[in-house]
């Protein structure tokens, strides 16, 4: 797990920007940096295909007419619109696996960074389904202790399989999380207490004698109490008895 590899060409991958904005410094490089798999466009091209099917419909309907022209053009620029908003929101969304936390990034305009704790994990749910066993991609489903998080499931997740393997040794595996709180920074030693200085030359020990002689010698018995005399102790029998 020696962090995400750099692409060939030199260059510095879109999550390494990421990276550097929201990790601390003992956390970098991040064990995984990736974003989404493709597949997760599936949906919204579906959704703007008919969209784009029927704009150009209206487009080539009646070339001369201005309201078919019209309307043919917003609904393809309308569906054109939508499908590169879901682009750009797959290639800014990046998982991001530090040594400490769990971040997911996300936005275009106003970016949203949530994260979770590798040591509020308490259970991690690995799914495939059947076209994501084709295409290579799964789902991850973190359960913590105590509260609902935000990144409770994430899907789409490409090469979940290695991924899987890699936060599974983070997590109970032998590359443990390091111990720190839950923003990610190191947690405070406990403070041991303060071994006394040697004594020297110049400074004597505490309660030392001038000397420089230890009294050792134990404490003398208490000398033993003296019995009553009978005489005594009769007469206060017969004061008491009156």
């Amino acid at each position: 797990m020696g962090g995400p590899a750099a692409p060939p060409d030199g260059r510095r991958p879109r999550w390494s920007k990421d990276a550097d904005k929201y990790l601390l410094p003992h956390e970098l490089p991040p064990v995984i940096a990736t974003r989404r798999h493709w597949a997760v466009l599936a949906v919204p091209v579906a959704k703007a295909a008919p969209a784009l099917v029927a704009g150009l419909w209206l487009m080539l309907l009646d070339p001369d007419g201005r309201l078919p022209t019209t309307a043919g053009f917003l609904v393809l620029v309308g569906a054109l619109v939508y499908l590169a908003l879901r682009v750009g929101e797959w290639w800014m969304r990046h998982f991001i696996v530090t040594n400490r936390r769990v971040l997911l990034t996300s936005g275009i305009i106003v970016r949203t960074v949530a994260l979770l704790p590798l040591r509020r994990i308490t259970d991690l749910t690995y799914k495939e389904t059947l076209f994501g066993q084709l295409l290579g991609y799964g789902t991850f489903r973190f359960e913590s202790a105590g509260q609902q998080q935000a990144l409770s499931e994430i899907t789409y997740l490409p090469r979940a399989d290695l991924l899987y393997r890699d936060v599974s040794d983070l997590l109970f595996g032998g590359n443990g999380a390091d111990k720190g709180d839950d923003e990610g920074d190191a947690e405070p030693s406990p403070r041991r207490p303060r071994r006394p200085s040697p004594p020297s030359s110049d400074r004597p020990a505490r309660d030392a004698p001038a000397d420089g002689r230890r009294d050792t010698q134990p404490i003398p018995p208490l000398p033993p109490r003296r019995p009553r005399s009978p005489r005594v102790a009769g007469r206060r029998m017969r004061q008491a008895g009156r």
